[in-house]
């Protein structure tokens, strides 16, 4: 198993995978954490409307607020994420060079949970410069002021010095239900079809923690409320996980080294 390719495929699945799905993935923020206005009605009424909306008002980069963070930080998380895939798959073979479907799953969530350093403190980045445009179409509807820039450093700097450097790591607990989880099921499911050679991807209100959020929104919103934004969420994970997924796939390291080698003959 040879590292600087599988970390130059990483990069590049992570980069093509971020760039072609980040709009959706805007959508799904903001509609998970839009509130009822003051006269009770919302700011977008569903997918296609927030879309509109937020392309008329910010532009085509507007569509793209908050990608710098991840683009700069998607590229250790994918590479841990796929490399430590293949990592955990590598050693947790037995002696007949197999991999069994416990394992598999193990190996998937030890990829997952080496994954979540990097995640949990793009989400939090990521998630409030998304949402910065919707924060500031409510106090333009309230007051007829616009809220102050948002910017990744002063987000990061803010929670550092109020919270330290675990700051950053707010949410931490729902990130790694969701991330572990996700990648204990997804990476076998994809080894498995890849054996069968089917390639296809599988005041705002404050919470406390999980358990805290789980029954604030359940008493505020109901059982529904928790599957907000779930359609838009397949449509970002399921393309961006398959481009990525397929890009890691063809080896683009491996050509890249390759060619170089060949022209120092």
């Amino acid at each position: 198993m040879s590292a600087v390719p599988k970390i130059i495929d990483g990069s590049i699945a992570g980069l093509v995978g971020v760039t072609c799905v980040f709009p959706i993935d805007l959508v799904k923020t903001r509609l998970q954490n839009q509130q009822p206005l003051p006269n009770g009605e919302k700011l977008y009424k569903n997918l296609l409307d927030c879309a509109k909306k937020t392309f008329k008002s910010e532009g085509f980069f507007g569509m793209y607020r908050g990608s710098g963070v991840n683009l700069l930080l998607i590229t250790p998380e994918k590479v841990i994420k796929l490399v430590g895939n293949d990592f955990f798959r590598h050693i947790l073979k037995d002696k007949d060079n197999k991999l069994t479907l416990p394992r598999g799953v193990l190996s998937g969530a030890g990829a997952g949970m080496c994954q979540i350093i990097i995640t949990t403190p793009m989400e939090l980045l990521k998630i409030q410069l998304q949402d910065a445009g919707r924060s500031a179409s409510i106090d333009k509807v309230a007051a007829g002021t616009a809220a102050p820039k948002v910017t990744a450093t002063g987000i990061a700097l803010q929670q550092i010095r109020e919270k330290g450097i675990f700051g950053l790591y707010k949410g931490f607990g729902s990130t790694m239900l969701r991330d572990v989880t996700f990648s204990a099921i997804y990476f076998p499911l994809f080894a498995y079809l890849n054996s069968l050679l089917l390639h296809k991807a599988a005041g705002e209100q404050e919470y406390k923690g999980i358990v805290d959020c789980m029954i604030k929104v359940f008493k505020q919103e109901g059982i529904l409320a928790f599957y907000k934004g779930g359609f838009c969420r397949i449509l970002v994970i399921a393309p961006l996980f398959g481009i990525a997924q397929t890009v890691y796939y063809f080896g683009i390291g491996d050509h890249i080294l390759g060619f170089f080698s060949s022209t120092h003959k």
